[in-house]
């Protein structure tokens, strides 16, 4: 067995680093200190340039929060608004929505409804606990509240709350078979409560439904099922009586019923007591809503089977919408010769993919609102309009370019079209991200995926702005803010000067930046930066919701359990809305909260701060909801009103009258463009020169 043997002896190799410290070298250190690190071997200096550079970076992040704490300091200080009321719930809550003078709370299990002056509970529904997740609500008049609420398992129960008692009218996506059962993805109710929408998907498809509201005769089934259950209560309790308390009814019994109960409010109380619990028990029967209809999203483009333009304009004649891409003359042929062009130019970006491309339908998000009447909702003579009654519906699917508009007084069908075509399309140059509609329903915005926001007229039929954001930034939602123009669906008195008001819009992006964009009617629109993008991540914005109570006020969410009163029109925090320190902010990332324009209040869910995790906490027993009254602190003075325009309501004017206003606000619309017209004749003159020029010098070479 071989064994290799070396031949030379064991020693330490001499050093090869130059920089090393010598024997001789004793007072190194106190020369210079610091070549210290530099004498270090290696990997020991890579290790420790690297807790350096650690080090370093460290410190300026701690120099930079440091300093933006002193600007903190700087700055003027909000002032502090501490809640004027409070009321606890039983188990958690979810949702709130304010309808009239009732606070309605979505809890763990079940409903239940507050008075907002005083705070009391007035009501509760919590026979099938279960949780409820979101919760919409409309006043529909004397005394009758319509309520939507969607719990854990996407059902959506429609109520009718009356004379303190839930009246559960039925549950709109619920089916006999539960493996055909959809969820809901979003609600609408219009306001009013003459319609409501509701979003439904299942594991391929997406489709929404819009909904007819019978609450005119609500009011009359619920007064006679109300009738009926005293009557029977009191005929059950007479049963029990002598023969002294006994009365002698009529045939039809009515005066001798209204004699006693006058006579004995006792027992009046304990009927409408009786007849509460019965009305609970789904003892009434209300007429069910009215299924309108049913949109689908659309379907994309494919190959023309037209063979001619007659037979496309036929198609059309028949009732097909244009606007959605579908009647065209482009062949089948055609499009697969582009995609296979640009499938070969770009195949490296397009490789990773073609393999997560699937053919089946996803399911898609669609965002709607409910629209007045207006000069663009055409509709047919012999259906009445009223003003406040909503007369469409857009609706705009995720990814799709178009707008859509549906009617909603055409007659009633027998069958509802399952894919009905739009009767107004707004195609815009880009998908549209976002959208909003103002109070009054006369100002449309759209915000699109590549930053472009516009705002229609819909009274005019034209583009009130057009302004994008120039840095590279994603709308996430858009609201507009209180105005004279946002306040009132008027228009100006005929006779008078025409006032002019400013639209405002804020948009906030997916970096908690916000802009302010106004539009006014007459004039160049601008768009003005409120807020940067925060350094800090706990001061990220959550959610933002204008304040129509106040011009220019916009309420703003933050991550760290801070709520911010702006004023927009000098971009500061005029107001900080604070729970006891007891209490913190429930889910500030997703805060429950609801603004009460009406009563001018904002109510707002806390939890009381434990030791316990979060876990323990959020199934808490009980939630805190407090109530901050707007007229309980000086925002008035922070918030001047504008003064009131004089307008006219449109629906009142005469067809003259219209056109005379539309012809003045095309007139101030074009003031800017005297000043335009030299610079476009100018340009327009150089082309032709240009373009002559051109022409002379292909004519001079074809000359031989």
């Amino acid at each position: 067995m071989a064994v290799y043997i070396r031949k030379l002896s064991l020693k330490i190799p001499p050093p090869s680093e130059k920089d090393w410290l010598r024997e001789d070298e004793d007072n190194f250190f106190l020369q210079d200190p610091d070549r210290k690190q530099d004498a270090l071997p290696q990997p020991f200096r890579m290790v420790n340039k690297l807790v350096m550079l650690v080090f370093e970076n460290a410190m300026e992040i701690i120099e930079r929060k440091e300093m933006l704490r002193e600007a903190e300091k700087l700055k003027v200080q909000p002032t502090k608004c501490f809640p004027t009321a409070e009321f606890q719930v039983t188990g958690r809550a979810n949702c709130l929505a304010v309808s009239g003078k009732y606070v309605f709370v979505g809890l763990s299990v079940g409903l239940a409804a507050f008075n907002v002056s005083d705070c009391k509970e007035v009501g509760a529904w919590d026979e099938v606990k279960t949780e409820i997740c979101a919760i919409h609500a409309s006043d529909l008049g004397n005394e009758r509240h319509v309520l939507l609420a969607v719990d854990e398992m996407g059902l959506v129960w429609l109520f009718c709350f009356h004379k303190e008692s839930f009246l559960l009218i039925k549950i709109l996506n619920e089916v006999e078979d539960i493996s055909k059962r959809s969820t809901c993805v979003e609600v609408v109710l219009s306001q009013g409560g003459d319609y409501a929408g509701v979003l439904l998907q299942d594991s391929t498809k997406t489709w929404l439904e819009i909904y007819q509201l019978p609450k005119d005769s609500w009011l009359k089934e619920m007064e006679k099922s109300l009738g009926a259950s005293a009557e029977l209560a009191y005929r059950e309790r007479t049963s029990s009586w002598t023969s002294v308390n006994s009365l002698d009814l009529r045939e039809d019994g009515s005066a001798a019923i209204v004699t006693r109960l006058n006579k004995s409010p006792e027992l009046l109380q304990g009927i409408s007591k009786e007849s509460t619990v019965s009305v609970n028990k789904g003892d009434a029967k209300l007429s069910l809503p009215v299924l309108l209809l049913k949109v689908k999203p659309p379907k994309p483009v494919t190959g023309s089977s037209f063979k001619s333009p007659l037979d496309a304009l036929k198609k059309v004649n028949d009732g097909s919408m244009l606007g959605l891409g579908f009647n065209h003359l482009i062949k089948d042929s055609q499009w697969e010769q582009q995609e296979a062009i640009f499938r070969s130019t770009y195949w490296e970006y397009l490789e990773a993919e073609s393999e997560r491309q699937s053919k089946e339908e996803i399911p898609r998000h669609a965002t709607f609102h409910f629209l007045l009447p207006s000069p663009i909702l055409q509709v047919g003579p012999e259906v009445k309009v009223q003003p406040d009654v909503p007369a469409g519906i857009s609706v705009h699917w995720d990814g799709s370019h178009n707008l859509c508009l549906y009617l909603l007084n055409c007659p009633l069908k027998e069958k509802v079209d399952s894919d009905p075509k739009p009767d107004i399309v707004w195609p815009c140059a880009a998908p549209i991200a976002c959208s909003a509609v103002s109070s009054c329903s006369r100002y449309v915005a759209l915000a699109c995926e590549d930053a472009t926001i516009t705002i229609w007229d819909k009274h005019l039929g034209y583009p009130l702005s057009v302004t994008a954001i120039l840095e590279e930034r994603v709308i996430c939602s858009i609201h507009f803010l209180q105005s004279s123009a946002a306040a009132s669906s008027e228009t100006p008195r005929s006779g008078t000067d025409p006032a002019f008001p400013i639209v405002q819009l804020l948009v906030l992006c997916t970096d908690s930046s916000f802009y302010l964009v106004k539009a006014p009617t007459a004039g160049k629109s601008s768009i003005t930066l409120l807020a940067d993008r925060p350094e800090d991540p706990n001061l990220a914005v959550s959610a933002a919701v204008p304040v129509l109570a106040f011009p220019s006020a916009a309420l703003f969410f933050s991550w760290d359990g801070t709520v911010s009163l702006m004023n927009t029109a000098t971009s500061q925090i005029v107001y900080c809305f604070c729970v006891p320190p007891s209490h913190a902010v429930a889910c500030p990332w997703q805060p429950v909260f609801v603004v009460d324009s009406v009563n001018w209040c904002l109510l707002l869910r806390g939890d009381e701060q434990q030791q316990a995790d979060a876990l323990a906490q959020s199934t808490a027993g009980c939630s805190t909801v407090f109530l901050f009254d707007f007229r309980s602190y000086p925002l008035k003075e922070a918030f001047p009103k504008e003064p009131d325009l004089p307008f006219k309501s449109l629906q009142n004017l005469t067809l003259a009258e219209r056109c005379n206003i539309f012809l003045c606000d095309r007139q101030q619309s074009l003031l800017g463009l005297e000043e335009q017209l030299p610079e476009y004749w100018s340009q327009l003159q150089a082309q032709a020169a240009a373009m002559d020029k051109e022409r002379q010098k292909v004519k001079g070479q074809k000359k031989p």
